[in-house]
């Protein structure tokens, strides 16, 4: 059953002139990459190595097709882009696979192509979201050195990074020291069921407001491409991203929907090395993780909402709305990412 979150992206994505490409996507299926899309005139699409490649370096995989779909063997240790042209006219769209086919990843996955602000889209191969990265296989650190990622903030705690250190190298790193504990109360005046979450979501604003100075910090200087991740790639990493998009003119409605989708791409397995409680000690961080490697469903990601349906992200948006009036606000307030800032980051990272 395809998830919900990739539904509504879709028809987020469908949205557009009546006689232009919309609705694009790509997915890897038993070594292929299948391309799909939505438009009356008939599509040339091409494939390329890297996110700018122009037209006159791709090469062509299908010409004038009506059907809206297109089929490319690719390799298991590459990440194609495609080009679509519009036989009508002639105005070229990208698309790419969002998640990257890595072998013993999590949650790595490429926010380009989301509709921004005045018409324009997400640029591909620009900006990536992520879990963490300590199980990647040396296959995995080639997919990814191919990228050209010149930062990396990481959003974990200090725990969390000692506990599964990072295998991305030759890239400046960024974090920030805290506690787990200055995320999560522990022990008898920890919440519980809703409470729980809801309180980590409300204090994401202020706690992670020193790592989103960095990492807008990190956009702006604009040396190459920018990856951020925390350890599942879904709740610090998804206020981060609804940050980032919030500032390129994405929608809510995109935001929650992109938010949804680690629900599909978490591959829990390879977010921690196995810890053996026995020897957890007295380390918080590394008993919490002990205990959710001993469930039975460890492998299966828990939709990201409470029980009244509510998107968890929804929590830490509201929290912002309440302090600071608004995205706009905060960002400005307490990123120190002004309105210059924000028009500089559009024509940066949207085209």
């Amino acid at each position: 059953m395809k998830h919900p979150a990739l539904t509504v992206l879709a028809l987020l994505l469908a949205a557009g002139p009546a006689n232009a490409i919309t609705a694009q996507k790509a997915e890897r299926a038993e070594g292929r990459v299948v391309i799909t899309w939505t438009d009356p005139d008939p599509v040339d699409v091409y494939v390329a190595p890297t996110a700018d490649a122009p037209l006159s370096a791709a090469t062509l995989v299908a010409a004038s097709r009506r059907d809206g779909r297109a089929e490319y063997v690719a390799p298991a240790d590459a990440r194609p882009f495609f080009l679509l042209r519009d036989g009508g006219d002639g105005k070229v769209t990208r698309v790419a696979e969002r998640a990257l086919p890595l072998q013993q990843g999590s949650n790595f996955r490429d926010l380009g192509g989301y509709p921004g602000a005045d018409g324009k889209s997400v640029r591909w191969g620009r900006i990536y979201r992520s879990g963490a990265t300590a199980m990647l296989t040396d296959a995995d650190l080639m997919m990814i050195k191919a990228l050209g990622l010149a930062d990396m903030v990481d959003l974990r705690s200090s725990e969390e990074r000692a506990l599964a250190p990072s295998r991305i190298a030759g890239v400046r790193y960024a974090a920030v020291g805290y506690t787990m504990t200055s995320l999560t109360l522990p022990g008898a005046a920890a919440p519980s069921g809703d409470d729980r979450m809801h309180a980590v979501y409300r204090r994401m604003p202020e706690l992670l407001a020193p790592q989103l100075r960095i990492l807008f910090q990190e956009l702006l200087e604009g040396d190459g491409a920018v990856a951020y991740n925390c350890s599942a790639g879904q709740d610090r990493t998804g206020f981060a991203t609804a940050m980032v998009l919030s500032a390129l003119g994405v929608s809510r409605e995109t935001i929650i929907a992109d938010y949804h989708l680690s629900t599909t791409y978490r591959r829990p397995e390879f977010e921690m090395p196995r810890i053996d409680p026995a020897t957890a000690g007295a380390n918080p961080a590394a008993a919490m993780f002990a205990g959710y490697q001993q469930d039975p469903n460890y492998k299966t990601p828990r939709p990201l909402y409470d029980s009244q349906r509510r998107a968890l992200l929804d929590v830490a948006l509201s929290e912002v709305e309440s302090r600071w009036g608004s995205v706009d606000a905060y960002l400005d307030k307490a990123l120190g990412v002004s309105p210059a800032d924000v028009a500089k980051l559009r024509a940066m990272y949207l085209e």
